[in-house]
């Protein structure tokens, strides 16, 4: 366990069984903290069922279990969703306009952060079932929308366009590497940070940022070359993380 698309999927399996009652995951240790009141046997089936090298190191009693603030981390969910879809449409504007690869990839990295972080509130209040039909339609229309940008980027590489306007690019993806390092500041100082979900929420921004600044050395490069193959070459980069994101999503449907 290592990553947070690993984390849902955990927790979409588990949470077939009625009896857990609070899960807490450290992914830098790779470890998992089960508090229920069931079968040990079946939860550890469960888990080896998802085929992560996962093993059970200890079981044990305990008095209470601790409680969480879910509506503090609900509004920080909504926040930062809130954030990334937004940027979703800005980028993806911007970059339709601009004709940059590099911002319309980096706009459909946002809606990927967006559909996961949708899925973990709509978890709060749906049923499993509900989450699962999501999770598909989600991962379905972020391959759909990766491979058609993917396609266009090789048509680019064999065919003459117009140079990327790199104001834009650069411009744009300041005001999205600001708008992630807000929504980071916003997760470190929640006092949630320690909780799954806020460390896998502070890991997508961090990420974001990681593009944005991408995208920042794609526009700049493309200004100094007078070519569009660093903007394609960023594109292609971010269309193929977006496509293993959704891939991960997929699995969450299972």
């Amino acid at each position: 366990m290592d990553c947070p698309s690993e984390e849902n999927l955990i927790r979409i399996k588990l949470g077939e069984i009625d009896e857990i009652a609070q899960l807490k995951f450290d992914l830098p240790n790779r470890m998992l903290t089960v508090f229920h009141d069931g079968n040990t046997a079946l939860i550890e089936r469960s888990v080896m069922e998802l085929n992560l090298s996962g093993h059970k190191i200890n079981t044990e009693e305990t008095g209470a279990i601790a409680s969480k603030d879910a509506t503090d981390q609900r509004k920080l969910l909504w926040a930062v969703l809130g954030i990334n879809f937004l940027f979703f449409i800005i980028e993806m504007t911007s970059g339709l306009l601009s004709r940059s690869m590099g911002l319309v990839a980096d706009s459909l990295d946002m809606l990927a952060d967006s559909f996961v972080y949708g899925l973990s509130l709509f978890a709060v209040g749906g049923s499993l079932i509900k989450k699962k039909k999501i999770a598909k339609l989600a991962g379905y229309f972020q391959i759909a929308l990766a491979v058609i940008g993917f396609t266009e980027v090789l048509r680019r590489f064999f065919e003459t366009e117009k140079i990327a306007d790199f104001k834009t690019m650069i411009i744009v993806s300041v005001l999205a590497l600001i708008a992630n390092a807000i929504c980071l500041y916003l997760l470190q100082k929640s006092k949630s940070k320690e909780e799954a979900h806020m460390k896998a929420s502070m890991i997508f921004t961090s990420n974001d940022v990681i593009i944005n600044l991408g995208v920042i050395l794609a526009g700049t490069l493309v200004h100094i070359t007078d070519t569009n193959t660093p903007d394609l070459i960023i594109g292609a980069v971010v269309f193929v993380l977006v496509i293993q994101g959704a891939i991960r999503i997929l699995k969450l449907g299972k």
